[in-house]
C-alpha cells in the first residue's frame, strides 16, 4: 500500500507539472525550436557540412522534419493520454481518437516527404490517394469528436466514497505502468533507428500495451460496480482500441475507414449508454 500511495503522489505532481499552463507554453517553444533546428540540420547535410557518423542519421529532404515534427507533437499527445486515464475512461476514449487523427494527420506529411524538391505532378500523382484517404479520415475523426464530447457521459464507478478512492488509485497506478511503457518504448524505437536508420513502431506499439492496460480497468472495475451497461461500455471501449491498433497496421485508405469506424462504435456506444443513465436517474 506504500508503494501505491507513494505512486499515486507522484501522479499527482506530474500531473500537476505537466498539465500546467507553463510547461504547455514551453512544449510550444521546444516544437518550435525543433522544428527549425530540423531544418537547419538538413540544409547541412545537403550541402555535405555534416560529419559522416551522423550524415546518414539526418534526411536530405526538408519536407520530412514536418512529420517527425508531427511525431514529436504525438508524444507529447499520449503523455497527455496516460493522465486523463486517470480521470475518466470515457475522456481517455476520446484521446485516443484524437491521437488516431493526428496519427493520419501525420501520414499525410510522410506521403509529402516523399516527393523531391521541387514538386512537380508526375511524381506527385502515386501519393495523391493516400494523402487525400488520410486527410478525410482525420477530419472525419475530428467532426466524430466533437459530437463524441457533447454526449459522453462521466459517473463515478461507485456512490461509495472508499470504493470510489481505492479505484482512482488503481487507475492511477495503471496509468504509472502507462507512462513507464511509453518511454521504454520510444527509448528501444530511438535505438532501434539509430541502428537501422527505419522508421519506428512507437504509436503502434503503445496501443497494443493500451488495450492491455483498458482489459486491467474492465476488471478491477467489476470489483466496485458489476452493472452491466457500465462493463459493456467499458469492454466496447477496449474492443474500439483494438481497432484502433489496427488501423494503425492497415494501409492507406483502410486506415481511414478503420479508424472511422472505430469513432461510429466509441460515439454509438456512449449515445446509446447515456440515454440508459438518463432513464435509469428518470426511474
Amino acid at each position: 500500500m506504500k508503494l501505491i500511495n507513494l505512486i499515486c503522489r507522484l501522479m499527482d505532481w506530474l500531473e500537476h507539472i505537466i498539465e500546467s499552463q507553463g510547461m504547455r507554453a514551453r512544449t510550444g517553444t521546444f516544437l518550435v525550436a525543433a522544428f527549425l533546428f530540423g531544418l537547419f540540420t538538413v540544409e547541412l547535410n545537403m550541402r555535405g557540412l555534416m560529419p559522416d557518423f551522423i550524415s546518414g542519421l539526418i534526411p536530405m529532404k526538408h519536407l520530412v522534419i514536418i512529420a517527425q515534427t508531427f511525431t514529436l507533437i504525438l508524444c507529447f499527445e499520449v503523455i497527455s493520454l496516460v493522465f486523463s486515464f486517470v480521470h475518466s475512461v470515457s475522456i481517455s476514449m476520446g484521446k485516443q481518437i484524437e491521437i488516431l487523427s493526428l496519427v493520419l494527420l501525420r501520414d499525410v506529411f510522410k506521403e509529402f516527404s516523399n516527393f523531391n524538391e521541387p514538386i512537380d505532378w508526375v511524381q506527385a500523382k502515386p501519393f495523391i490517394l493516400p494523402m487525400v484517404s488520410g486527410a478525410l479520415g482525420a477530419v472525419a475523426l475530428f467532426i466524430l469528436l466533437g459530437f463524441y464530447y457533447r454526449v459522453h457521459q462521466s459517473r463515478p464507478i461507485t456512490s461509495d466514497t472508499d470504493d470510489a478512492r481505492a479505484f482512482i488509485k488503481v487507475k492511477k497506478t495503471i496509468a504509472f505502468l502507462l507512462l513507464i511503457s511509453f518511454f521504454i518504448i520510444i527509448a528501444y524505437e530511438a535505438v532501434q533507428f539509430l541502428k537501422t536508420g527505419k522508421p519506428n513502431k512507437a504509436f503502434e506499439t503503445f496501443y497494443t500495451v493500451l488495450i492491455f492496460s483498458d482489459i486491467l480497468i474492465i476488471l478491477f472495475s467489476m470489483r466496485y460496480n458489476t452493472n452491466y451497461l457500465i462493463t459493456f461500455r467499458n469492454s466496447g471501449f477496449a474492443a474500439a482500441t483494438v481497432f484502433m491498433r489496427l488501423a494503425l497496421l492497415a494501409p492507406p485508405v483502410y486506415n481511414a475507414l478503420i479508424g472511422v469506424g472505430s469513432a461510429l462504435f466509441v460515439l454509438g456506444i456512449s449515445i446509446y449508454y447515456g440515454r440508459c443513465m438518463y432513464i435509469d436517474r428518470c426511474e
